[in-house]
């Protein structure tokens, strides 16, 4: 008899058991890639900045262009997102409301660097937008700019509830932000095919960062995704 409780206990007790040792696993897989997207963004950002400033001080027009859309982008704006995942290291055990407020702060303080660091060089250029740097740059610009502005009706989606429904607007901003983050990263690959920042940094380097700029931004947008499909499921659902 009591091997049979035994044996009853064992059984309730094995799925749970089993769940655990499954979550746990999830856990370490999504903290290893946390930790791949900040050394990948740190390495990334900082080689960049390296060639901006390999000339000193003062830096010109160029170098103030890829400083500003590198840190915006790459460093604040990734930041921001990575703010809201329940993985990322440096904000998993804050409140949600001040992960938000973080989110809010650096997107904001980002997507202005961006803007600027973009506005400059084409104030710079008589010719804008001919490159597929260019290119990718201009869908990056409007989508950070519309993401932005989007994002203060998601902000106050209850106070907007009347004009625009509350899952819509934080649909749109969460599609504009992966649309603009995934463009600012391909244009940021496009600028380190180009000959003058190989030249410096040689091709295996070059590889190397590019290489580092496609895992951190596919990693980057998993969650977004996932967001975005789960809102999308509930707003269709209903």
């Amino acid at each position: 008899m009591a091997s049979t409780s035994t044996d009853i206990e064992n059984s309730r007790s094995a799925p749970t058991t089993q769940l655990d040792a499954n979550e746990y696993k999830l856990k370490i897989f999504q903290s290893t890639l946390n930790c791949i997207v900040h050394i990948t963004i740190g390495a990334t950002v900082f080689v960049t900045l390296m060639f901006a400033f390999r000339n000193g001080l003062p830096i010109g027009t160029t170098s103030l262009h890829v400083t500003l859309c590198v840190i915006g982008y790459q460093l604040l704006m990734a930041q921001a997102t990575l703010a809201l995942s329940p993985s990322n290291g440096w904000t998993a055990h804050l409140k949600l409301v001040h992960k938000r407020r973080i989110h809010w702060v650096l997107q904001i303080v980002g997507s202005g660097m961006a803007i600027a660091g973009t506005l400059i060089m084409s104030l710079e250029k008589t010719v804008n937008w001919n490159t597929l740097h260019g290119k990718f740059g201009l869908v990056a610009l409007v989508f950070t700019v519309v993401s932005l502005v989007n994002g203060f009706a998601s902000l106050y989606a209850f106070e907007l509830r009347k004009c625009i429904p509350g899952i819509l607007s934080k649909l749109t901003h969460i599609c504009f932000g992966i649309v603009a983050f995934a463009a600012s990263s391909i244009c940021l690959i496009y600028g380190f095919d180009k000959n003058f920042f190989k030249n410096w940094a040689t091709i295996p380097v070059t590889n190397t960062l590019i290489a580092f700029t496609t895992i951190f931004t596919v990693i980057i947008i998993i969650d977004p995704f996932i967001s975005f499909y789960r809102k999308s499921r509930s707003l269709f659902s209903r």
